[in-house]
């Protein structure tokens, strides 16, 4: 009898949600636990760009506070660029950090129509294999890594601030091994693109 009753609540289920939905749902609340990786973003507007805006992509020179070795220096621009190259055909990024003013000029000077300025605010890159406890032998510093990354989206012919964004990721329990906070940076930097279109998840 139990069995009916649990093969009819499935096949209940299974009749109003799409397998996708359902996949997508245990992805959300097994992050959400903490065993997946996990973000949230949070955006001050929820404007939408043209598919063909050119976007140029800068990251500050500013080193994050935080424990473990320092994210390599232009980490989060080339984070953005891969995720915004699926979504916007003509987007840029500098070579380098470099400052508001330095990354409005590059933009103007190559035609962009808005920069995204980034910057890490915060990492904690934890032990997460043998050569990283090998370098810190610290019990306190095993876990999963954590970040925050903000983002300012500026269009370049009027400096008008267009919108800023928090990102705040952490890792999963199962998914912490050889991660640094720049691995958590990709799936919310897609959202974030996708978002911009006006996409759904």
């Amino acid at each position: 009898m139990r069995s009916l009753v649990l093969v009819l609540t499935l096949a209940a289920l299974g009749g109003c949600m799409k397998v996708s939905d359902m996949g997508e749902g245990v992805r959300y609340h097994m992050s959400d636990a903490g065993l997946l990786d996990h973000s949230d973003t949070r955006r001050t507007l929820s404007i939408r760009l043209q598919p063909d805006s050119f976007i140029f992509i800068g990251q500050g020179a500013f080193v994050p506070p935080g424990k473990g070795p320092v994210p390599q220096h232009n980490a989060v621009a080339e984070e953005a660029f891969k995720s915004f190259v699926e979504y916007f055909p003509m987007v840029r990024r500098a070579e380098a950090p470099l400052g508001l003013e330095e990354a409005i000029a590059q933009a103007r000077s190559f035609g962009a129509d808005y920069v995204l300025y980034t910057r890490f605010a915060r990492t904690d890159d934890r032990i997460g294999n043998g050569d990283e406890w090998y370098d810190e032998q610290a019990v306190d510093r095993l876990g999963w890594d954590s970040g925050v990354v903000q983002m300012m989206l500026i269009e370049t012919s009027t400096r008008y601030l267009i919108d800023t964004v928090r990102i705040k990721s952490r890792g999963g329990l199962l998914t912490f091994h050889d991660q640094t906070p720049r691995d958590l940076l990709a799936a919310p930097m897609r959202e974030y693109a996708r978002s911009l279109l006006g996409m759904s998840r």
